[in-house]
């Protein structure tokens, strides 16, 4: 569901939106961070590594956040 609306999402993020996780830590938040990954760089024009860096960049500024168990 993320992937099929990425575009959204990566306006959103865009605009200074912040993203909170709560849930599976096994499986579900890998899959939550791996979709963020992929709509950065189909969404976002971002390279594999310009799009691990906006993450972190999000985890730094608190935007993007866990609770995962």
């Amino acid at each position: 569901l993320m992937l099929q609306q990425g575009a959204e999402i990566w306006a959103w993020l865009q605009d200074g939106a912040s993203f909170y996780v709560c849930g599976d830590a096994s499986r579900m938040a890998k899959d939550v961070d791996a979709a963020l990954h992929r709509i950065a760089v189909e969404h976002g024009g971002l390279g594999e590594e310009d799009a691990t860096a906006f993450l972190a960049g999000l985890r730094k500024d608190k935007r993007y956040q866990r609770d995962v168990y």
